[in-house]
């Protein structure tokens, strides 16, 4: 037995991906007892950007799976933006790799001092390690919804591929993958290594697989970053 078969949670007995619903289903809503509503709350909390993964490789069905999953996310006038590439080839994932090493080196250059010694120990990618990289981009021309509540606010159209990143983040953290998403990146420089069409936008560059370690207090906070904040401090009522 492989490490990563002795590491990989169980699911043999989980249920496949599931399918979306036709117009003409009759289902009984479930009901989330208050079990699952604290498993919720445990996932929530328990969903972490990872930046350190083991190179174990994650079953190929797994991905998939994740990826439909990530398809049932809400999408403005139901238009389904999300495309996702998944990125395999080596030379096409140095080239995005040599893409943050040059945007890394742009962001240290806006900071000063202590804050700048802090950020340049962070660990921002787990390109090196992660087995699976996956872009995700929002389709700008999609004819699907036919522009359904877009026209005041065409941004819903990459708010609803991000919905879907969301979705497949707390997927993944089901079956006990990590997912890191990767922002400082060129993304003309992804649309062009990926030979994508011009009119898509990168909207997330996520690396997956196993993470090396597990924890409910995100990364930036115990390394003294940014400190989580009070969600009251947040909020306004009028």
């Amino acid at each position: 037995m492989t490490r990563s078969d002795r590491d990989a949670p169980d699911t043999s007995d989980a249920p496949d991906a599931p399918n979306a619903p036709t117009a003409t289903d009759t289902l009984t809503p479930p009901v989330f007892d208050r079990t699952f509503q604290k498993q919720f709350i445990d996932l929530l909390l328990w969903r972490r950007d990872v930046r350190r993964f083991r190179t174990d490789p994650i079953p190929g069905d797994d991905i998939d799976d994740l990826i439909k999953e990530a398809c049932l996310a809400p999408s403005v006038g139901n238009c389904q933006p999300w495309r996702f590439v998944k990125v395999n080839d080596p030379d096409r994932r140095k080239t995005i790799r040599d893409s943050f090493e040059r945007a890394n080196q742009q962001a240290l250059n806006d900071y000063h001092g202590e804050r700048a010694r802090l950020y340049a120990s962070l660990k921002l990618q787990g390109m090196d390690q992660a087995p699976i990289q996956l872009a995700v981009f929002a389709d700008e021309e999609t004819e699907a919804g036919m522009g359904l509540g877009r026209k005041t606010m065409p941004e819903m159209l990459d708010y609803s591929a991000v919905a879907a990143v969301q979705l497949l983040w707390l997927a993944a953290r089901v079956k006990g993958i990590g997912v890191g998403w990767v922002s400082i990146l060129e993304p003309e420089t992804v649309l062009k290594t990926l030979d994508v069409p011009s009119h898509w936008r990168l909207i997330a560059y996520l690396c997956i697989g196993y993470p090396e370690e597990d924890h409910v207090v995100p990364e930036l906070v115990r390394e003294g970053w940014q400190d989580r904040i009070d969600p009251a401090a947040l909020t306004l009522e009028r």
